[in-house]
């Protein structure tokens, strides 16, 4: 295995780690980073499975309120509320990224110029949505009704279009349909964990034909840096989101977005 290639998967795994759970879309940044920087995966597999590590992180950071969750069950019926609302935003993406998997892996991540046209809107819209004022009618997650996660579960679905991102598009949702900024980011990270793991195990089932030894060894360098920046990430997004909003991520995604546009066509 190339040195050069053992650093490319790392910078790849950070980048996943730095933006899985920030709404900048991590699949983008990855599709484009190994465009440009010439790294191929079968089937694109390297850039899901590597997501292990930051489904790992957020785990490690709320192990203790999950394990809290877990005791009320029986006796909490708001525990079991929101561990039935978790599921339940969860089914649209999982019923969607079963039936278009094909479609999804071999068009739509194979368009970087597709990617940063979404990467421009989203930010546009991340841009409005913290500009505009609302009034949030659900502050803490574990008070959002069944409705308002199902609705949030089925924006989530936007976020199969690479670009998008899948925390972006639930807090977006979550945001509009009246929650706060800080529970509508924590909600995103609760929902991220089925479906990370949904989207590591489908597409580990599916490519365990073409994976090969080289394919575990790139696979396990970029886990472990997206663990760790993940972790780093998880720990500190809420309280900076509380405090100063989306605006930074929403430049983020029109700097990049643009870059990428630029690029694409001085490359052609």
């Amino acid at each position: 295995m190339e040195t050069q290639t053992i650093v490319e998967a790392a910078f790849l795994g950070l980048l996943e780690g730095i933006t899985e759970f920030l709404p900048v879309s991590s699949t983008g940044h990855l599709l484009l980073a190994g465009h440009f920087l010439g790294f191929e995966s079968n089937g694109k597999t390297f850039e899901v499975l590597i997501q292990l590590g930051a489904i790992l992180a957020i785990l490690s950071v709320y192990f203790g309120r999950l394990v809290k969750i877990a005791r009320d069950l029986p006796t909490d019926p708001k525990a079991r509320r929101f561990v039935a609302g978790v599921l339940i935003a969860f089914l649209p993406a999982a019923v969607v990224g079963a039936l278009a998997h094909d479609v999804i892996k071999t068009v739509l991540f194979e368009s970087p110029m597709l990617i940063c046209v979404m990467l421009i809107i989203g930010g546009l819209i991340l841009l409005w949505v913290d500009r505009v004022e609302l009034k949030p009618r659900y502050t803490n997650v574990m008070d959002y009704p069944l409705g308002l996660c199902f609705k949030i579960g089925l924006i989530q679905c936007f976020a199969m279009i690479p670009g998008t991102s899948r925390s972006g598009a639930t807090i977006v949702g979550a945001l509009l349909l009246g929650t706060d900024k800080r529970s509508a980011a924590e909600f995103s990270f609760f929902l991220a964990m089925p479906t990370m793991a949904g989207a590591f195990a489908y597409d580990l089932f599916k490519n365990r034909h073409i994976l090969t030894f080289n394919d575990a060894s790139l696979i396990v360098v970029g886990f472990i840096a997206a663990f760790i920046a993940g972790v780093f990430v998880v720990r500190y997004l809420l309280d900076y989101v509380s405090r100063h909003g989306f605006a930074l991520f929403a430049w983020w995604r029109l700097v990049v977005g643009t870059l990428g546009l630029v690029a694409l066509i001085l490359m052609r």
